[in-house]
């Protein structure tokens, strides 16, 4: 519980980066849970993720959360309501010859350390996987 954060390099320019971050469409190609992504107005979306608690029936959530971009071009937030105080920023910065940086920062009172560390790194790789596939089409 609590803080985290992971980084990685990206081959694709910091803007392409941020740009593919900040449609909330592309979210279910890099965080396999999630199966539906519905953005509504400047800065909700409502998420459906298939989840298998090892406490509970494997089963479809459905939540609402919020996205939003903090610093023009290189930094987005999101979070979801309720009593897990789950939030967190993607932070974009130029690496070197048309690559970035990309850092994730996660807060959450609700999960494993172990878990939220795999997640991250899950989620960081999912990243860099579709965005550098898709620059590469």
């Amino acid at each position: 519980m609590g803080d985290y954060d992971n980084s990685i390099a990206v081959a694709v320019p910091p803007e392409r980066l941020f740009s593919y971050l900040a449609d909330v469409r592309n979210l279910p190609s890099y965080l396999p849970r999630l199966t539906a992504v519905e953005p509504h107005g400047a800065d909700t979306v409502t998420v459906t993720a298939h989840i298998d608690p090892p406490d509970g029936p494997e089963r479809d959530v459905t939540g609402e959360a919020w996205v939003r971009v903090v610093a023009d071009g290189s930094s987005l937030e999101w979070g979801a309501p309720g009593a897990h105080d789950y939030h967190g920023r993607f932070h974009v910065v130029p690496g070197g010859e048309g690559s970035s940086l990309l850092t994730v920062e996660l807060h959450t009172e609700a999960a494993d350390g172990g878990a939220v560390t795999q997640g991250l790194r899950e989620a960081l790789h999912g990243i860099k996987s579709a965005v550098e596939s898709a620059e590469s089409a």
